[in-house]
């Protein structure tokens, strides 16, 4: 038998008619395994990120408002002012409101940010109410936080209205009529997120996340750590060729970023309780597509990069931010203005946060996420003939 008729099944021939030996790509990736196991600060960056980011944004990151800091100055002290207090003191929204006697006393504990809000009830309080008027409170909120104060205003007024419901339907019954039925009433039920969960909202944004910092910071730094130390020539006069070297150098990512993967999926899904309604097989299939996104973008920067400091900011700047910030993970696109819309069309972690999300909470199939998977195809396709260009063009 030919000696060589085993090895012949382990190459493959590029155009030029170059064998592909996949022991030799397997060498490389060997060599970068390698490299990623002694590299402590590259070994804790796999290891330790996608836990730390699952349990900050489980945990510390959240738009639930609840147990707001609310402190009272009622001048009244009368009947009516203790059954208004008191909708806001049995409210889960609110902590125990601190009872205080002053105004002077109410800006400091704002100015110190030991409340969030402040309510101030007037003397005449029960009197005007009792008097069948119009009566008004004064809510002081602290708007540093936008969001945090406009939430915090929506429970005031849910509070008030229920309270202005409650006096009304009691004036009527004292005069002998029976309690009329509210002409609208609003049955509310919320789809995919009963609970309102802002965990059920990040989690699976969140996979993203760690894919491109995997796919991309790390990938960031392959082709320019052997450059600035010398080895790049090395490695070129060996017999290894130019996508033996490229395949190699990518293949250990490509599986860290799947481990990452299966270890988020498992934290949201068990640890967090985050609902996951779709496919794992396709959800699987999807992020590896996404991956070779990331992985190309990667590599596209490690060629143009001179350094590794360099390499680690574009990485940041091209590939980290715009998947935070742009790619729909913690801000509506719908509400951005229309030309960074635009430009959110061009960034791959836009169609994988929406497949995540579809896939994880509703559950949906593969005919409602194709035209995301044939983008992210065609963004891995030219993202990859670009960088192995460029990384030709390097090499001569």
């Amino acid at each position: 038998m030919d000696p060589s008729f085993p090895r012949r099944y382990l190459c493959l021939f590029n155009r030029r008619g170059e064998e592909m030996n996949w022991l030799r790509t397997w060498a490389i990736s060997k060599k970068e395994f390698i490299h990623i196991y002694r590299d402590w600060r590259s070994l804790g960056l796999v290891i330790l990120m996608p836990a730390v980011l699952m349990l900050l944004f489980g945990y510390a990151v959240t738009l639930d408002v609840k147990k707001v800091p609310m402190a009272i100055l009622n001048y009244d002290q009368g009947q009516e002012s203790l059954s208004f207090v008191h909708q806001f003191s049995g409210s889960p929204y609110f902590d125990r409101p601190l009872f205080i006697q002053s105004r002077e006393e109410l800006y400091h504990l704002v100015d110190k940010n030991r409340i969030k809000m402040g309510l101030v009830i007037p003397s005449d309080f029960s009197k005007t109410l009792k008097a069948g008027k119009k009566a008004s409170v004064q809510v002081i909120l602290d708007g540093t936080d936008s969001n945090t104060a406009n939430i915090i205003l929506s429970y005031v007024q849910s509070i008030t209205q229920q309270y202005n419901q409650e006096k009304t339907f009691l004036k009527i019954e004292r005069i002998g009529r029976k309690r009329p039925d509210p002409p609208l009433e609003g049955r509310v039920r919320v789809w995919f997120n009963e609970e309102l969960e802002s965990k059920n909202y990040f989690i699976p944004g969140l996979v993203a996340v760690i894919m491109s910092i995997i796919g991309v910071l790390l990938t960031g730094q392959v082709i320019v750590r052997e450059w600035e130390r010398g080895t790049m020539e090395l490695l070129i006069s060996t017999p290894v060729r130019k996508g033996e070297l490229l395949l190699g150098k990518l293949f250990p990512y490509f599986f860290i970023g799947l481990l990452d993967l299966c270890l988020a999926f498992f934290m949201g899904r068990w640890f967090f309780e985050v609902p996951f309604r779709g496919s794992f097989l396709l959800l699987l299939s999807l992020s590896c597509i996404y991956l070779i996104v990331a992985l190309a973008l990667g590599l596209t920067i490690s060629t143009v990069a001179r350094t590794q400091i360099f390499a680690n900011q574009l990485a940041m700047v091209i590939g980290f931010l715009p998947t935070f910030l742009l790619s729909g993970f913690t801000f509506v696109i719908s509400n951005m203005p229309v030309w960074l819309q635009i430009i959110t069309y061009g960034i791959a972690p836009r169609y994988y946060v929406s497949i995540l999300k579809e896939i994880f909470l509703k559950g949906s199939d593969l005919s409602f996420l194709y035209k995301e998977m044939l983008i992210l195809i065609g963004m891995g396709v030219t993202g990859i003939g670009v960088a192995i260009h460029l990384f030709k063009k390097e090499l001569r």
